[in-house]
C-alpha cells in the first residue's frame, strides 16, 4: 500500500516506557503480524518517517505497533509519539518485510525490547489458527505482560528472562524440532546474536530462522 492518512484509534500503556499505538486500518490494507510498516508524521518544521512492526494478530478494523521508549535517548519523534492521542491523524505505508508469521503450525518466538509486540502477536494468531506457540522474551521490564499472561493461560510456553539472562537454556526448551517449526527473532542486535547462538545449541538452524533486527 502506498502512503496513506489514517486516524490513530487509541493509545494505551503497554509496560514501563512502552505504548501500544492502535491505527485505524486504511481500505485495502493487510499484514501479518511481524511485518512492518512506515509511519510518517510532522514532526516539528519537518517530516519524518520510522519502521514499526505489526503487534496485532489481524488487521480487521484496526492494527497495533508496539513502541519503546529510552528516557536517555528521547528525540522529536519519540515525543511526538509520547504525546499522540486518539484523532490524530498520521500517514503510512507498508506492509514491508518478509519475516512474518505464514500459518506454521509451531511457533518459537525469540524477542526483546519491543520485539515483544510481534513476538506475542504471532503467539496469539497461532493459537488462534489451532497451532502451537512458545515466546522466549527477555528485557529489564515486561512490556504487554497481561497479553503474556493470557497466551500461556491459553496453551503456550512463555519464558520471561531478566535483561542479562543467557537465552540457552529457555530456547532448548521451546525448541522441539516438530515437523513445521519455524523459530522467528525480534529484537535489538544484541538478542539477535545471542538467540542465533542459543538457536543453534538447542539443535536448530540460525539460518531458517526468520529474525529482524532493530539495529
Amino acid at each position: 500500500m502506498d502512503a496513506t492518512e489514517t486516524t490513530v484509534a487509541a493509545v494505551r500503556e503497554a509496560g514501563e516506557n512502552a505504548l501500544a499505538i492502535d491505527l485505524e486500518t486504511p481500505g485495502g490494507f493487510e499484514a501479518e503480524p511481524g511485518q512492518f510498516v512506515r509511519l510518517t508524521a510532522p514532526v516539528g518544521e519537518t517530516t519524518e518517517s520510522r519502521f514499526y512492526t505489526v503487534s496485532s494478530p489481524n488487521t480487521v478494523g484496526t492494527f497495533e505497533f508496539t513502541v519503546g521508549f529510552d528516557p536517555e535517548e528521547a528525540g522529536p519523534f519519540s515525543d511526538y509519539l509520547r504525546g499522540i492521542e486518539a484523532g490524530d491523524a498520521v500517514t503510512v505505508a507498508g506492509p514491508f518485510g518478509n519475516h512474518h508469521y505464514e500459518a506454521e503450525p509451531r511457533v518459537v518466538v525469540v524477542a526483546g525490547g519491543p520485539g515483544v509486540g510481534p513476538a506475542v502477536a504471532i503467539a496469539e494468531r497461532a493459537l488462534a489458527d489451532d497451532g502451537r506457540a512458545a515466546v522466549v522474551y527477555r528485557d529489564d521490564a515486561v512490556v504487554h505482560e497481561d497479553r503474556l499472561s493470557a497466551v500461556a493461560a491459553a496453551g503456550a510456553d512463555v519464558f520471561l528472562l531478566g535483561e542479562d539472562e543467557p537465552l540457552t537454556d529457555a530456547v532448548a526448551a521451546a525448541h522441539t524440532g516438530a515437523d513445521g517449526e519455524q523459530t522467528f527473532v525480534y529484537g535489538f542486535e544484541d538478542l539477535v546474536a545471542d538467540a542465533e547462538t542459543a538457536i543453534e545449541a538447542a539443535g536448530g538452524d540460525p539460518d531458517a530462522a526468520k529474525i529482524e533486527s532493530f539495529g
